[in-house]
C-alpha cells in the first residue's frame, strides 16, 4: 500500500471510530460511547487502529470490571492471570496485590510478558484512584522507534540477539538485593531474543526494556552503549505518549509494538489501575 492510500484508509477508519491522533507518532483518542465499544461492532476496526497508532485511550468511558472483561473479549483471546483471576489491580498496595514488590519494576520502560514463549497482545488499564501526585503512564512506539532508525543502525541491529530476565529488572529498583529475593527472580528464567521482531504483518520493532541484559555475543561495554543508545531513541519524544488519568480512563496499547512505564509516584498513595490483556498470536522471532 503506498503512503498515500495509507493515509486515506487510516483516514476513513478514524472517522468510523470517531478518532483523533494525539501525537503524530503514537496514541489516538477514541469518541466511541461505552455502548459501542461493548458491542463488539467496531471490534476489527479498534484492532487495526492499535496496530497503526500503539495505544487508544477512551476519556472516562468508567468500565465496570465485568463491562472491561467483555470489552477485552471482543478485541481478542482473553488472557487470565497466572492465579485465574480476570482482572489484575496494578498497585503498591500490599492488601490489594500481595505481589505489590514486583510492580516496582513498572517504573521502568519494559514490554508485558517477555519472558513468556508467546508475548502478551494488548492489555486495557482503567484508573479507580489517582495518585496525589505523578503516576502518568507512558508508552513509546517501538515500531516507529525502528521504522525512523537509519540505515546503518538498522544493519547493524539486524541479527542480533539480547538475554532477557526477570532479575535484570531487579536491579533498576532495589540495586542490593538479598540473595534470596535474587533468586526468587532467577528462577523466573532467562531468554534470548532478537533486537528486532520481524512480525508476520511484515512490520518490524525494536525489543528493548529493562528485562535486556546483554547482547549476546558482544563486548559488556559495547553491549551497554548500544542498548541504552537504542532505549533512548526509542523513547524521545517524538515516539512517547504520556497519559494523566483521570478516574474512569481506559488506555489499551499493543504489547506487541510499544513499551510502557510509570512515572514516579507516592507508593502509599493507594494509585490503583485495573488491568485485562489479550492473548499474544506469536513469538518474537
Amino acid at each position: 500500500m503506498t503512503n498515500a492510500a495509507t493515509l486515506e484508509a487510516t483516514s476513513s477508519l478514524e472517522k468510523r471510530l470517531r478518532a483523533t491522533d494525539i501525537k503524530p507518532q503514537i496514541a489516538s483518542r477514541v469518541e466511541l460511547s461505552k455502548e459501542q465499544l461493548l458491542s463488539g461492532e467496531y471490534a476489527a476496526d479498534l484492532r487495526e487502529l492499535l496496530e497503526r497508532r500503539g495505544v487508544l485511550v477512551f476519556k472516562e468511558v468508567n468500565f465496570t470490571d465485568a463491562e472491561q472483561v467483555a470489552f477485552t473479549k471482543t478485541i481478542g483471546e482473553f488472557l487470565p492471570e497466572m492465579e485465574g483471576q480476570e482482572v489484575y489491580n496494578i498497585t503498591l498496595d500490599p492488601k490489594l496485590n500481595a505481589k505489590s514488590d514486583y510492580l516496582k519494576g513498572s517504573l521502568y520502560w519494559h514490554a508485558d510478558g517477555t519472558m513468556n514463549k508467546v508475548p502478551i497482545g494488548s492489555a486495557i488499564l482503567t484508573s479507580h484512584v489517582l495518585p496525589t501526585w505523578g503516576g502518568n503512564t507512558e508508552f513509546c512506539n517501538t515500531y516507529a522507534a525502528y521504522e525512523l532508525l537509519s540505515e546503518a543502525d538498522k544493519n547493524l541491529v539486524e541479527g542480533l540477539k539480547a538475554m532477557h530476565s526477570a532479575w535484570t529488572s531487579l536491579f533498576y529498583y532495589d540495586p542490593e538485593p538479598s540473595y534470596e529475593k535474587l533468586m526468587d527472580m532467577i528462577r523466573i528464567g532467562e531468554v534470548e531474543l532478537p533486537l528486532v521482531w520481524k512480525h508476520r504483518t511484515g512490520r518490524k520493532s525494536l525489543v528493548l526494556g529493562c528485562t535486556t541484559h546483554h547482547v549476546i555475543g558482544m563486548d559488556a561495554t559495547e553491549s551497554a552503549k548500544l542498548l541504552v543508545r537504542l532505549r533512548d531513541w526509542a523513547t524521545q519524544p517524538d515516539f512517547v505518549y504520556s497519559h494523566e488519568w483521570s478516574v474512569g480512563d481506559a488506555v489499551m496499547w499493543d504489547n506487541t509494538g510499544t513499551m510502557h512505564r510509570a512515572m514516579p509516584y507516592d507508593p502509599n498513595c493507594g494509585r490503583l489501575l485495573h488491568r485485562t490483556k489479550t492473548a499474544g498470536e506469536e513469538p518474537i522471532q
